[in-house]
């Protein structure tokens, strides 16, 4: 996310919230929202009942030789008939709110997957994983708590407020201004307190992301924190992280509870004044004022102050979500992958694995063979801007041609790879596809005819079988077979108890990092691309099985263009063109008998006189 970007004000956030609930079901919404009137409506009413139950019914009867019950019990019924339809409606909205925000819990974990399919990939290089996945997690989970619980309870207490408010009028004015004026003044110590738990609320949200990310970012490189016995400091590290959250979560806590003490204690002063003022009104006879107005009137004052404090407390819950809600929005904001790309990519038809390009002619397409044309032509890219990384950059692989790209870390060779997949977009410079500028192609199509073996290496929670076929879903399992042989990776799947069949975690713990790599290299080899772009392929595997998977590797990359990045140069030597690159700039160009010759950087770092770095 843009750090610069301008926080929208809380205000707009919720209604976007609310919008949105709305969307996902309007029914659901509105039902509960006459619920909520009708439990405020029947707490108010019953209150203003005991003024009729005492002054027509009970103070009647203490005159009465003979009590006659009947009236009384009548009233009682209607009374409780009033108290029961609040009941149903509590009931109702609260299980219609609770099952609305589960739906909206499901539907907004699936737009963010959705949306964040479509990001591009340097959104998450601006971005810590942990951080992400906080939204996915603590984010949703406040908003779930506020449309279940918060959101129900603070319209009821609104609504409780101003029927309290009215009914009170009803009774006495001159009552209701005195309850009125203790309201007031402990509204100041509401909005004080409001606000600063909405900040520390706000702020612990953010804390949270941060130790996610941090405790992400350590278990990932828990091994090297060991090797080099940096417990101690990470330690330290996350004890800093640590303490940040508890301080804001303290401190949000702290305002937040702190206030419905207050309210309650306010509440008790209130319902003690108007039994005081009430009461002498009543036997001085100064106000119209009967025993049930008053007492009546004591029970809405409780009605009256204990809503407002709810409405606090229910302030910070909400307070809470609008911050997890920013933070999603903020996810969903953000811009997909710009593709203005017209050239599609299809299968030959009644040919298997042959693609030809669909290029828009005349109000129709041209099918144009693919042949795995790469061009770059003075390509200049930096990743921010300000700080280039490429410079310049010109090549020309024709098809089947085995283009290798060497040179030390940072030295651009990945990046350039990246570029071939419009993984970013080029600053300058066009590079083409056979003879099609890629940005004239869909983005799809265009890495349905790309290939990938990355240096770090991915697997996904499931069979090896469904690993390899992740590079092509519709292939057979002989397909999975020959292209495991091919990779080399047939060998130790049979040894696995259940061949095959073996299931995987996603970290591939299961596996050595050079069984993970073949693996990585059999799918790659599964999907038959006519582009191949091998990122440090063979780097976790020893030189016995590099030697076996070079064979392999040679009769997946015949006839198909290939770009490789390699760290062994003894990998490449065969390679139709030799690239060496450094700090975004093309030094030498060649095969490996002319880099030779020019006894270049090339030549110093095959002889051993340089080392890649």
């Amino acid at each position: 996310m843009d750090k610069k970007q301008q926080t929208p004000a809380p205000g707009k956030t919720f209604w976007r919230l609310i919008k949105y609930v709305y969307h996902v079901s309007p029914a659901s919404l509105i039902i509960s929202f006459i619920s909520v009137i009708i439990a405020a409506g029947s707490t108010v009413i019953g209150s203003l009942f005991i003024e009729q139950v005492i002054d027509r019914y009970i103070t009647p009867m203490l005159k009465e030789k003979t009590a006659n019950f009947a009236p009384l019990a009548h009233a009682i019924l209607l009374m409780a008939g009033v108290y029961a339809i609040g009941l149903v409606a509590s009931y109702l909205y609260t299980l219609l709110m609770m099952l609305l925000s589960q739906r909206v819990q499901r539907q907004i974990r699936n737009e963010m997957f959705t949306h964040m399919q479509r990001l591009p990939i340097a959104f998450f290089d601006q971005n810590e994983y942990g951080d992400i996945m906080s939204r996915y997690t603590n984010d949703i989970d406040t908003l779930m708590q506020m449309i279940s619980q918060a959101l129900p309870m603070f319209g009821n207490s609104m609504f409780t407020v101003v029927f309290v408010f009215f009914g009170m009028l009803y009774l006495s004015w001159q009552l209701t201004i005195v309850s009125v004026i203790v309201v007031a003044l402990s509204i100041g110590i509401v909005k004080y307190l409001t606000k600063k738990s909405g900040y520390f609320f706000d702020l612990q949200q953010k804390k949270v992301g941060e130790v996610n990310g941090f405790n992400e970012e350590m278990l990932n490189g828990l091994k090297v924190i060991k090797v080099f016995s940096h417990e101690k400091y990470a330690e330290a590290d996350f004890d800093r992280y640590n303490e940040e959250l508890r301080e804001a979560s303290g401190k949000a806590n702290t305002f937040a509870t702190i206030l419905f003490p207050i309210m309650g204690n306010v509440g008790n002063l209130l319902y003690v004044l108007i039994a005081l003022i009430g009461g002498a009104a009543v036997l001085a006879g100064s106000l119209p004022l009967t025993v049930g107005a008053v007492a009546s009137f004591m029970q809405l004052s409780k009605a009256f102050i204990m809503p407002i404090a709810q409405i606090s407390q229910q302030l910070n819950s909400i307070v809470l979500a609008i911050a997890g809600a920013h933070r999603i929005f903020a996810v969903l904001d953000e811009k997909v992958e710009v593709d203005d790309g017209q050239v599609t990519i299809a299968e030959k038809p009644g040919v298997k694995n042959a693609w030809q390009w669909q290029v828009p002619e005349n109000g129709g397409t041209k099918a144009v063979p693919v042949k795995g044309h790469i061009t770059f032509d003075h390509v200049n890219f930096g990743y921010v801007p300000g700080k280039q990384i490429l410079y310049d950059i010109s090549l020309d692989a024709k098809p089947g041609m085995k283009v290798a790209l060497v040179g030390e870390t940072g030295a651009g060779k990945t990046t350039i790879s990246s570029m071939i997949n419009r993984f970013y977009e080029i600053n300058s410079g066009t590079i083409s596809y056979d003879g099609i500028d890629i940005s004239d192609i869909q983005k799809d199509s265009l890495r349905q005819s790309v290939a990938i073996v990355l240096q770090d290496t991915h697997m996904f929670t499931g069979t090896i079988m469904d690993n390899i076929r992740f590079g092509r879903p519709d292939a057979s399992d002989d397909d999975v077979y020959q292209a495991a042989r091919l990779a080399r990776a047939d060998e130790f799947i049979h040894e696995l108890d259940d061949g095959y069949e073996t299931v995987i975690d996603g970290s591939g713990s299961d596996l050595s990092q050079g069984q993970l790599q073949l693996l990585s290299i059999a799918r790659a080899m599964i999907a038959d691309r006519p582009v191949m772009i091998l990122d440090e392929a063979t780097s976790s595997i020893d030189t016995r099985t590099e030697r076996l998977v070079q064979s392999g590797m040679d009769n997946l990359l015949a006839g198909r263009t290939s770009f490789v990045i390699a760290h062994r140069l003894s990998t490449i030597v065969n390679s139709d063109l030799i690239l060496v690159l450094d700090h975004g700039h093309i030094i030498e160009a060649g095969n490996h008998d002319q880099l030779l010759a020019k006894k270049g950087y090339y030549y110093e770092l095959y002889t051993g006189k340089k080392e890649i770095q």
